[in-house]
């Protein structure tokens, strides 16, 4: 499970690395900040494109065969991104990156909840998701200040040292697993015939989406209502990752145990924490200790939903625990678009954490049709995870 973590790791790094060399990138190749911006679209779509297709195509390989091709395929994707000789090779680099990511997540959330004991799968799932949240802590300023100080292409050449470290140890230390069970292409996109499927995607999209709102503005939120001096961004943004690592291992212990009741807690708590950092936003200290209980908040729903997902999803499990990192990349797009038109609109940066609590409380509202529509059809909560090789 320390190799799946690790190749989480990289992905997050290499995910959110970007953001911090946008001004490297666009003065490398002669473009605006803005046309540099779209590196970070494409790869998002790569991840929103991958991740059910990929998941889809490949139900019949083992999983372990399968997570080391997907972890091959990053490195690719990072070499190409390193060795890009032009903006259009860059973001065709970009959109194969971020290919692997969803389906990654899903094989290797799948493989670790396998891997555990009945009763620990959340937790499993978790650890491997804490690959990710560390990666914000320590990964990401790592990568971006090689990046300063090399070279942008830097920080991606460490992602693909760090790709080819998770190769080895995943070849190395991952099990061949017992209880095959190969699925079609039919069986997987049986889920999107499951409206407990969709329900729950939409509730981890429109959920997600107002933390993503937040987190679009937070350097124009903290310095231009805040006062903060541009240079100490980063410390805010160190709390972020401080706040997910400490929520998805909570979440973990939250999915195991009681796994509604994980998710509608957590987002009615991103609902009152966007609403408080909505006040919250005038003070530095206020605004980045708020920032970071969102960040937990959201963390902790990770697991919850991801193990919601394989719960309801019959024999279609690598596509629908795929579905939840385009649920998460698509509230990416979506939080930051509806912050955009807020500020747009000539609102303050802070704003934007009402537009963030009005969507928590669609997700809220999206969990009460959810239960509505399980105690309809009779449903009841259970997990049957299936190990693959």
């Amino acid at each position: 499970m320390l190799a799946m973590a690790l190749g989480a790791f990289a992905i997050g790094t290499t995910e959110f690395v970007s953001m911090g060399l946008l001004p490297l990138i666009a003065g490398d190749f002669g473009i605006t900040e803005d046309a540099a911006s779209t590196v970070i679209t494409v790869y998002a779509l790569g991840v929103v494109v991958g991740a059910p297709v990929i998941a889809a195509l490949t139900g019949k390989l083992p999983r372990r065969r399968l997570i080391l091709l997907l972890i091959a395929f990053l490195l690719l994707g990072n070499l190409l991104t390193a060795l890009a000789p032009n903006y259009g090779v860059l973001l065709v680099a970009r959109f194969i990156a971020g290919l692997p990511h969803g389906a990654y997540f899903s094989v290797a959330n799948l493989s670790a909840a396998s891997m555990a004991p009945a009763g620990e799968r959340g937790k499993a799932m978790a650890f491997v998701g804490m690959g990710l949240a560390v990666a914000t802590v320590i990964g990401v300023p790592a990568a971006q200040a090689l990046g300063q100080a090399l070279g942008w292409n830097a920080a991606y050449y460490l992602v693909v040292g760090i790709a080819a470290a998770t190769m080895v140890l995943l070849y190395l230390l991952m099990p061949h697993m017992t209880q095959m069970q190969q699925t079609d292409i039919s069986t997987e996109f049986g889920a999107f015939r499951n409206s407990q499927v969709w329900l729950t995607v939409i509730m981890g999209t429109v959920g997600f989406g107002g933390m993503f709102a937040v987190y679009t503005y937070i350097t124009w939120t903290m310095t231009e209502v805040a006062g903060m001096e541009p240079r100490w961004t980063w410390a805010v943004l160190m709390v972020y990752g401080i706040g997910m690592t400490a929520g998805n291992a909570v979440g973990g212990v939250l999915a195991d145990r009681n796994l509604e009741l994980g998710i509608v807690g957590a987002l009615g708590a991103m609902v009152a924490v966007s609403v408080v950092f909505y006040f919250a936003a005038h003070s530095v200290i206020a605004g980045a200790l708020s920032f970071g209980l969102l960040a937990f908040f959201g963390a902790t729903l990770v697991p919850s939903l991801q193990l919601r997902l394989v719960e309801v999803a019959g024999d279609a499990q690598t596509l629908a625990a795929a579905l939840n990192q385009s649920a998460l990349n698509i509230a990416n797009a979506a939080g930051a678009s509806i912050a955009g038109v807020v500020v747009g609109a000539g609102y303050s940066y802070n704003s934007t954490a009402l537009a963030g609590a009005g969507l928590a409380a669609a997700g809220v509202l999206t969990w009460i049709i959810t239960m509505w529509d399980a105690r309809r059809r009779g449903q009841r909560p259970r997990v049957k995870v299936v190990a693959q090789g």
